[in-house]
């Protein structure tokens, strides 16, 4: 070998090491925000100090801004690329409870139905930012009781209220151990971002309208887990608030307390969802001692909603090991067509799609009365559904007259279940729907019900095996079905009818 080629790599070698060691370095760097000012006395206003060590941590490559042990007013914080913001235990960021501390955010290059009146208010926000983070044992709190609808708003959707996070088209995110505490809107809102980690936080969000838990929003490669949320409005939420779909998503490990719905994905559905799996998760209705909040109902409305309703496809949906106790429907499917834009200029979109959904080992019990629906709209059905190992136990006690006995299609409305409420089946009502299994179904109610356990109006192809009525039936059929048509329906353990040809009652629909 050439003394030269020997020359060459030794170059190389030492590039090499400079290049190890500088990222080493700039990974231990540490940017104290008390070393730039701040003051952790409840009272300072520490925005511009905070932004200093966040904007000097960036400037020399990266490296960890540390909020020490202390109560730290600020304002919008605008996070930068390798810069992870870690919060020491007892440390706390608290959102200021001055408009002016939340300057107006540039209209995102992203548009989502969120942007309408402009661009946005966060306590920490970040736009096309790499490699950012937020962790530590410490807390955010946005002090959300005090945010109030600013008189002529001009961000936002709704009123300008600042959430707590909001990150918009970001790479390689983490937020890991933190609190998030009365967010003034949303707490966190991920949008348009890919390659997320959210692990092993703790949400309460019962402060002020809209106290959304998480909100993922277009994102892509998202990994959730073992986290707890308590809010006043929807848990974890999956939207499409823009041309993104969510896709890629993982959800496991977590308990999920809400007045609303637990898990949604939904209502906003532009880009659709794809490729979901939801795993191992507690939904109870949140249990807060706070006053409700801009009249939200203290029910728990649903465990897991899953809709399309704004155009875009939901598929590739797989939901299994879910303990559901409380709410007063555990799930709701639904296919509706309100048809909203995500920006202003673009066609109305058209009818969406829901179908390959899989629902599998979810415990229901202690529930309302409102039950399970899958629902789709004439000649867009929901298609491809299973059910399989389900055990479902609801309060029951429904008398005549107090059921919808003709379930409305309104497909312009805001689909939740408090539109229906009870339906005219206490177990599963199915309208629209083109193929679904229900194998190794239990059902059970508390205390006598008039309706039937199951009923399905324009089906084509309903299969149910494997089922265990845990209160017989006697007087009833098992199904009522309009218009069913290919069906396979195997006799219940419970059904205790004089005849087999009551099992099921058909009644074709002109």
């Amino acid at each position: 070998m050439s003394f030269k080629s020997i020359k060459v790599r030794c170059h190389i070698v030492i590039v090499l090491i400079v290049l190890v060691c500088y990222s080493s370095s700039a990974q231990n760097r540490v940017f104290k925000i008390t070393d730039f000012g701040a003051k952790g006395d409840s009272v300072t206003i520490n925005t511009m100090a905070i932004q200093k060590a966040v904007d000097s941590c960036s400037i020399s490559g990266g490296g960890k801004v540390v909020v020490p042990v202390g109560k730290f007013i600020t304002g919008t914080i605008v996070m930068k690329s390798n810069v992870e913001l870690n919060i020491a235990r007892n440390g706390c960021i608290t959102g200021s409870v001055n408009f002016v501390d939340y300057p107006l955010q540039p209209l995102p290059e992203y548009r989502s139905h969120k942007d309408q009146m402009g661009g946005f208010h966060a306590i920490i926000y970040a736009e096309n930012a790499n490699n950012i983070a937020i962790t530590g044992q410490g807390k955010i709190d946005g002090q959300g009781y005090f945010q109030k609808p600013r008189p002529n708003p001009v961000a936002d959707d709704i009123d300008g209220r600042p959430r707590n996070i909001l990150f918009i088209s970001c790479n390689n995110v983490t937020i890991d151990g933190v609190e998030l505490w009365n967010s003034g809107l949303w707490n966190l809102h991920l949008l348009n971002c890919e390659q997320v980690t959210v692990n092993n936080i703790k949400v309460n969000n019962h402060a002020n309208k809209n106290n959304d838990g998480i909100d993922i929003d277009g994102c892509r490669k998202v990994l959730m887990s073992n986290s707890t949320i308590d809010c006043d409005d929807d848990g974890i939420v999956l939207k499409s608030t823009g041309a993104a779909p969510c896709e890629d998503i993982v959800i496991t490990n977590c308990i999920i307390s809400s007045y609303v719905n637990a898990i949604k994905a939904g209502t906003e559905s532009s880009g659709g969802f794809k490729n979901i799996s939801i795993s191992n998760c507690v939904i109870m209705p949140s249990k807060s001692k706070v006053d409700p909040i801009f009249n939200t109902p203290r029910i728990g409305v649903t465990g897991i909603s899953l809709m399309i309703v704004d155009g875009g496809t939901m598929e590739g949906i797989n939901i299994n090991n879910i303990n559901i106790h409380g709410t007063k429907s555990p799930i709701y499917i639904r296919l509706a067509n309100r048809a909203r834009k995500y920006t202003k200029g673009i066609k109305e979109p058209p009818i969406g799609i829901v179908k390959n959904i899989s629902l599998s080992n979810i415990i229901a019990y202690g529930t309302g009365s409102w039950g399970i629906s899958v629902t789709g709209i004439a000649g867009y059905p929901v298609k491809n559904v299973s059910f399989n190992n389900i055990q479902f136990f609801s309060e029951g006690n429904v008398e005549e007259g107090d059921y919808n006995k003709t379930v409305k299609y309104d497909e312009k409305a805001y689909p939740m279940p408090t539109e229906w409420k009870n339906l005219p089946a206490y177990g599963l009502f199915i309208r629209y729907v083109e193929n679904l299994s229900v194998n190794q179904l239990m059902l059970g109610i508390s205390a006598p019900d008039v309706r039937v356990p199951i009923m399905a109006h324009h089906v084509n192809g309903l299969q149910i095996t494997n089922t265990i009525l845990s209160t017989p039936i006697y007087d009833k059929p098992f199904v009522v079905g309009y218009d069913l048509i290919n069906y396979k329906i195997e006799k219940p353990i419970g059904w205790a009818g004089l005849h087999s040809s009551d099992l099921i009652k058909i009644i074709t629909q002109k």
